[in-house]
């Protein structure tokens, strides 16, 4: 064994029971798996970065030239059609073993996990707080929704809900005049009412117009006769018939439940659904903060 392997075994060495040594040190628990994996990796990356380094160093040094040359070249540079080193083949193959491995039956899966306690932790607390505020009253659902919106909405809606300047819905009106006219030409497939998907509306022209400016405007005053088409799914109030269709005239808990769930899509642009964020009585209660919120 030369001097040049001899000093990488010997680095490696060394990195190694420093390793063991800050591990100690730390009182680092090593009947963690995650730990426990951790530790051998650093362990089998010092080996092999400098053992394989030092290898082909070597081999720099002593080895000349072989094979048949490739017949492309560039710039006068070629290439010899030599066969990959045996140890980068085992080490990459030997890799994707380990890696299907980890995968599939190492850590987290089968064994502990801090990002799988941290979530059994929330679980656990949601399930607490729900049946906390299961009956809270109004004033508290606007408190705790208005938390929710600042950290979940404000981003994209503004603090004040306003849209930020055409960024995303305003949320102080029910509804814009340019998406009303959006959704009579596009339908709308992705809020999930009993009521299924809405198609695109024959409405076109001074009707489209007519609909898009009585909705937008609140629904005040008498309905233009063409709103006739909207009726049978949304109700002669636009309040959607009890949660079978959306809500055109105010915002309601079905609404922004289904939207929260679903996400949206429309002229503005998509939002992407916030199921997995929050719990059903922060939904509710950012429903109930939602209709709080005026131009």
């Amino acid at each position: 064994m030369n001097s040049l392997m001899v000093k990488a075994l010997a680095f490696s060495a060394t990195l190694m029971i420093a390793t063991v040594v800050v591990v100690k040190y730390m009182n680092v628990d090593l009947s963690d798996p995650v730990n426990y994996i951790t530790i051998l990796g650093a362990a089998a990356i010092a080996f092999l970065t400098f053992g394989v380094a030092a290898k082909y160093i070597n081999q720099m040094k002593t080895d000349k030239s072989t094979g048949e040359l490739a017949n492309e070249s560039w710039d006068g540079i070629g290439e010899y059609k030599n066969e990959m080193p045996a140890g980068w083949a085992y080490s990459f193959l030997g890799t994707i073993i380990w890696g299907v491995w980890y995968w599939l039956s190492g850590y987290p899966l089968n064994a502990f996990s801090q990002i799988g306690q941290y979530n059994e932790e929330i679980k656990a607390y949601n399930i607490k707080f729900e049946a906390t505020h299961a009956n809270a009253d109004a004033a508290t659902l606007r408190d705790m929704g208005e938390s929710v919106f600042l950290v979940q909405c404000a981003p994209c809606h503004g603090e004040t809900g306003d849209g930020m300047s055409g960024k995303a819905h305003d949320l102080t009106s029910r509804i814009g005049k340019d998406q009303v006219l959006d959704v009579i030409k596009n339908g709308s497939n992705q809020l999930g009412f009993a009521m299924g998907a809405m198609p695109p509306m024959l409405a076109q022209g001074a009707d489209a117009e007519a609909i898009a400016t009585y909705v937008a405007g609140g629904m005040q005053g008498t309905a233009p006769a063409a709103f006739s088409a909207c009726v049978a799914c949304h109700g002669a109030d636009g309040k959607g018939n009890n949660g079978m269709a959306p809500n055109l005239a105010t915002y309601d808990e079905t609404l922004v439940s289904n939207v929260l769930e679903h996400g949206k899509k429309g002229a503005i642009g998509a939002m992407p659904s916030f199921n997995t964020r929050l719990t059903p009585v922060q939904e509710k209660a950012l429903a109930t903060y939602i209709q709080t919120i005026k131009g």
